[in-house]
């Protein structure tokens, strides 16, 4: 031990212990070894963190509804779990999003897919099939009448969609179906939350994602029509660049939204089989 002490002196070319105190005195350059120890050993960690994907940042962009209604708070369970990764949200359409991971500014990105794929470079992750409803404010007319049509749809103002939301050509397939070229739009370009606030106060009907509704299921502020309407051929999904070193934080956090989309899928099928469809 006295040779090795000796040698690590030398090589720093400063004592470590105070000569002739018995018994033995770390000098202030020890002291601070303690520190040096410390702070590799939180480098080790870290290191070792952003290998496992239990430290790191994620990117994640996505289409603003599901963004707000249910991905928000899955992460938020994530990070219960994983409060070292930090994750950093936008928002975009498809065609934003798509450009966005292919300059590596997100990680991963949240979208509804259609008949058109995304292109061999990239990857999607089906979470849920896509199904639409009309949704309207709790305790509207319409939840109360007994024989419902889709021409009854034409009696109450709508909430158009968000400027390039895929929801608006399904607002607008609705509309052929009943026979109309267009409805009366009240409110248009909201946020879900701004929707949800608009709809709550008014009698006004939105097409919104089943998924989305039965998320809000527990504020009991909007419900869905049980009314049968044309679905899109569409999937929610997670979209990645394939052939790119993805993070391991990136991985975990995927593999997390998979798992909670599943008990989703559960929940709605369950709210699905309450409601009498076509009525």
């Amino acid at each position: 031990m006295s040779r090795s002490l000796a040698m690590l002196e030398a090589r720093i070319g400063q004592p470590l212990f105070v000569k002739g105190k018995r018994p033995l005195q770390a000098t202030p350059l020890a002291a601070h070894g303690r520190a040096m120890l410390v702070a590799s050993r939180r480098a080790t960690d870290t290191v070792k963190g952003f290998l496992t994907g239990t430290r790191g940042l994620v990117r994640v962009g996505g289409v603003p509804f599901f963004m707000d209604a249910m991905i928000s708070r899955m992460v938020a369970g994530f990070q219960n779990v994983e409060p070292d990764v930090s994750v950093q949200q936008s928002y975009g359409n498809l065609p934003d999003l798509m450009a966005a991971l292919e300059d590596d500014l997100i990680d991963l990105a949240i979208v509804p897919i259609g008949h058109i794929e995304a292109g061999p470079e990239f990857e999607f992750l089906e979470l849920l099939p896509g199904r639409n409803v009309v949704a309207c404010r709790t305790g509207h007319a319409l939840t109360r009448k007994r024989r419902l049509q889709l021409s009854d749809l034409t009696e109450s103002p709508w909430v158009a969609p968000l400027p390039g939301s895929p929801l608006r050509s399904d607002l607008h397939s609705i509309l052929l179906t009943i026979g109309l070229s267009e409805v009366t739009i009240r409110y248009s370009g909201g946020s879900l939350m701004s929707v949800i606030n608009y709809m709550s106060e008014t009698n006004a009907l939105a097409v919104l994602p089943f998924s989305v509704v039965v998320a809000q299921r527990t504020e009991n502020r909007i419900a869905a029509l049980p009314l049968e309407l044309p679905q899109p051929n569409r999937r929610l999904g997670i979209l990645r660049r394939t052939g790119r070193a993805r993070s391991q934080a990136a991985e975990r956090l995927a593999l997390h939204l998979t798992t909670a989309f599943e008990d989703l899928k559960h929940l709605i099928k369950r709210h699905e089989n309450a409601v009498a469809w076509g009525r």
